[in-house]
């Protein structure tokens, strides 16, 4: 689905390598991505991979987003 180049983008900006993320990939397709307290801990894992804090209201907004469908069609502005 992603090719070389999209996991090359991704790692220079997040500093995650390509079987980190495939990784988290299978844990969250094998999870139930409604739940807000799976929500939470993926955020708090991808937070803890990037080095990168997420506040308590940035968190709040992507929940919301997620659990009402309104996240942006183009993956690269999530980047």
């Amino acid at each position: 689905m992603f090719g070389d180049n999209f996991f090359k983008r991704v790692e220079n900006k997040t500093n995650v390598d390509k079987d980190t993320i495939l990784s988290l990939a299978k844990k969250i397709q094998n999870s139930n991505m409604k739940d807000e307290n799976t929500l939470r801990d993926v955020i708090k894992q991808i937070s803890s991979m990037t080095g990168k804090p997420v506040t308590k209201e940035k968190e709040d907004k992507i929940i919301n987003a997620i659990l009402k469908d309104n996240l942006p069609k183009d993956i690269d502005k999530m980047f």
